[in-house]
């Protein structure tokens, strides 16, 4: 039985958003979004971290080769999101707020899609601001 671990791979992108929810009202939405829900929206330095748990290969001692992973990232998140809008630029935010919960569930689906084997996906980890985070399991 081969043993098992855990790889992570970083990467930053840069993107603008709205906070605004078409099944709210306009004083719901500045209610519940704040600041984040202004009408022109607001930008963030994302930092995604893409996690993958599986056997540990003895023939190359890797559970991906690390430039396998790094293409499929740029492929489900860097090409369609790096300095985009959000709400405008993908149909996915088209009737759900670009939150950042809401955001990792499309990193998630989008690297289920990229990856050759999906099954070693384990977790998405999204940094909006050094004091925000957060992670999804695909759960």
């Amino acid at each position: 039985m081969a043993p098992k671990g855990y790889i992570t791979k970083r990467l930053q992108f840069s993107a603008c958003h709205r906070l605004n929810s078409i099944h709210l009202s306009v004083e719901e939405n500045k209610k519940v979004y704040g600041k984040c829900n202004h009408i022109n929206g607001h930008g963030h330095n994302y930092v995604v971290k893409v996690t993958l748990f599986g056997d540990i290969d003895p023939l190359t001692g890797m559970i991906i080769n690390m430039t396998e992973l790094k293409a499929d990232m740029e492929k489900a998140i860097m090409i369609p999101m790096d300095h985009k809008n959000l709400d405008i630029d993908l149909v996915y935010f088209s009737d759900k707020p670009s939150t950042t919960e809401n955001l990792a569930v499309f990193i998630w689906n989008a690297m289920k899609k990229t990856m050759e084997n999906p099954d070693l996906l384990y977790e998405v980890e999204i940094e909006e601001t050094e004091n925000n985070s957060v992670k999804y399991r695909g759960e």
